[in-house]
């Protein structure tokens, strides 16, 4: 741990309302401003104190950072306000449209160490909903670096052959316009104050098209089989007020026994597309 980085955030208040829980290890920050390259621009949200935004600084051409905290903001502006290729805005991503940042590259890469209860909200805003085949804030993105708690990434990067807990829709979610992968664990004693779980970094690039084609009814078979994960797929369909279930999952070739987490995400589509004829 660097000393530097656990004096700094000593004297720094972390408020529990906004999840604040600052990264200290000085191996584990240099390891996420090393994802980035000189000619990247980055958006990073919840900058925090800055211990990863200092090395981005270096590393990058420009880092554009979103706070919300005016007290960590304070701070940034104190020890940041020489940097020529840094911009610090007091602004909720969840309220942000990408575009509207000041970038000068078409794509742009993201690094966030967020509030772990908002982490479904921001990469439904990052990346769209599971049925949008193009929306503004993924289609400026090359690749997201997330750091989240260690069991939602690997829900995150769950598939039907995973732990059948894990997969879901935050899964298909994740997956229908990008490639996940865990790059790295991180501990729970890398944080001042400490999470009472391990994290986990997670590496999402971005694709220029879904992995299934996007159809009609597939946001709705996707919710609808994942809602009562003990239900098969059938009574899930039938619970959701889909008709003529039966004949879909047989011209879907799916077993009307089976459960959602045993579907694969082109199953999941085959399936919304015999919904859609019969319905």
């Amino acid at each position: 741990m660097s000393l530097n980085y656990i004096l700094r955030a000593k004297k720094f208040k972390a408020k529990k309302s906004l999840g604040q829980n600052f990264l200290i290890d000085e191996n584990v920050i240099s390891f996420i401003a090393n994802n980035a390259k000189k000619d990247d621009e980055i958006l990073e949200i919840g900058p925090g104190l800055g211990f990863v935004t200092e090395q981005l600084i270096e590393n990058t051409s420009k880092v554009v950072a979103l706070e919300i905290d005016k007290d960590a903001i304070n701070i940034l502006n104190k020890n940041l306000k020489n940097k020529e290729n840094f911009c610090l805005i007091e602004q909720d991503i969840l309220k942000t449209d990408i575009n509207s940042l000041p970038f000068t590259k078409d794509k742009i890469k993201v690094i966030a160490n967020i509030p772990y209860y908002i982490t479904s909200p921001i990469l439904v805003h990052l990346l769209g909903e599971i049925d949008e085949l193009t929306h503004k804030n993924r289609d400026r993105i090359s690749e997201i670096i997330l750091m989240v708690q260690l069991e939602v990434a690997k829900r995150i990067i769950a598939n039907e052959n995973s732990n059948n807990k894990e997969y879901g829709q935050l899964s298909i979610l994740s997956q229908m316009y990008c490639d996940t992968e865990i790059i790295k664990i991180v501990p729970k004693n890398c944080f001042m104050p400490s999470p009472k779980v391990d994290s986990a970094l997670v590496k999402f690039t971005i694709n220029r098209e879904p992995k299934v084609k996007i159809t009609k009814l597939l946001k709705r078979t996707v919710k609808a089989i994942f809602m009562a994960r003990r239900k098969n797929v059938k009574n899930s369909l039938l619970n959701a007020g889909f008709v003529n279930v039966e004949k879909a999952l047989e011209k879907a070739n799916i077993d009307k026994t089976a459960r959602g987490e045993n579907l694969s995400i082109g199953q999941i589509q085959k399936l919304s597309i015999a919904l859609e004829e019969f319905n």
